[in-house]
């Protein structure tokens, strides 16, 4: 062990289970170094993988299988992104409370005074679905299609546009005002008070609203300064929002390593309690093959989504970790997923244990590298 390049194949091999490393260890690093160059200190790219990939096999239990170390990657990382999300959404309870609307009209004042805004009421709860905290009445809204309303609460209220002000010098104002009360300004974004319809169809004419986005600590505001067009006055819609808590992202750092290796090490029991041709292998395989399908899907197509919007829009603070994963949206997918992950684990519990087998072959790289 005072060779540097047998140190650092050990380190490799604990890749392989213990009682494979107690049984075959010694043999398998006097092949490694018998076959190494005198002048080699480390083990070539090519062995790492090879020793990594069929160690993990062996402890998976299925060493002849080419797919299963995949297999329990991809289920170990869904499941440690699910668990951060998870684990994100409990420390958004660390936020504080938002706004009361006495605050919200003093800070409303400051920014666009000699207004009165209407309609400022206080947030029933942090996130709400149609302006109502979560509850068990909600379920079929959450699961059937309307997820996606699930959301953050703000406080705010509208005020029309004042008589003989522009939109523009609106904006220009609010701007001024947020600067000097020590507010953060970001880039305003504009857009179309209605869609374009025809032909004939001048998309020049059509009326533009202006969105103003700031933070100061932890509040979060936005302001819609839309203009005066046919049947609608102008008018400011003001809301406050808190911005995520700094206990947001460790939890969800926590959470998803610890998701991940607890899915990692249950897919494994599962997997060496199936092995071998077990008579439930078949269906725990299919089981598991449903959920990662019903897990993933979701998420492949929501992040890339998420990750435009956000390029295209300022985003002072981000929106929570669950949405990039299409949640809960997509809820009845991941609740069907659930529910196909843990029949597989009770399959796999209730099954008796497939024989051991007293070893694991050695991969035909390693041993001939």
């Amino acid at each position: 062990m005072a060779d540097p390049l047998a140190r650092r194949y050990r380190r490799l091999l604990i890749a392989y289970p213990r009682a494979y490393r107690r049984a075959r260890g010694d043999e398998l690093l006097g092949a490694l170094l018998e076959a190494a160059p005198s002048d080699r200190t480390r083990p070539t790219p090519r062995e790492t993988v090879d020793l990594l990939r069929h160690g993990l096999r062996a402890r998976l239990g299925r060493p002849a299988s080419r797919s299963v170390v995949a297999w329990a990657i991809l289920t170990a990382v869904i499941s440690g992104v699910f668990a951060a999300a998870f684990a994100s959404r409990a420390a958004w309870e660390t936020a504080r409370p938002l706004p009361r609307p006495a605050e919200a009209r003093a800070m409303l004042a400051e920014i666009v005074p000699g207004q009165e805004f209407t309609d400022v009421t206080d947030a029933p709860a942090l996130f709400v679905i149609y302006g109502q905290p979560l509850g068990w009445e909600a379920a079929d809204d959450m699961l059937l299609g309307d997820g996606g309303e699930y959301a953050q609460a703000g406080v705010g209220g509208a005020t029309p546009l004042p008589a003989g002000t522009s939109p523009a010098e609106m904006v220009a104002r609010i701007h001024t005002n947020l600067r000097a009360h020590g507010w953060t300004t970001y880039p305003d974004l504009t857009h179309d008070m209605y869609g374009c319809v025809g032909p004939p169809c001048d998309p020049t004419a059509i009326p533009v609203g202006t969105t103003v986005t700031a933070r100061r600590g932890d509040t979060v505001f936005t302001v819609d300064v839309n203009p005066t067009y046919t049947g609608n006055p102008g008018a400011l819609w003001a809301t406050f929002q808190r911005a995520a808590p700094i206990a947001v992202r460790p939890a969800a750092l926590a959470g998803g390593l610890a998701g991940a290796v607890v899915a990692f090490f249950l897919f494994g029991w599962a997997s060496r309690r199936t092995e071998g041709g077990h008579p439930v292998g078949g269906l725990v395989k299919l089981l598991t093959g449903v959920a990662l399908f019903l897990w993933w899907v979701p998420a492949v197509l929501a992040a890339p989504t998420m990750l435009w919007h956000h390029f295209a829009e300022p985003h002072p603070s981000w929106h929570p970790m669950w949405e990039w994963l299409g949640q809960p949206t997509f809820s009845l997918f991941f609740v069907v997923g659930c529910g196909a992950a843990l029949l597989a684990v009770a399959l796999a519990a209730a099954a008796a244990p497939a024989p051991r087998r007293p070893e694991a072959p050695v991969s035909r790289g390693v041993a001939g590298s």
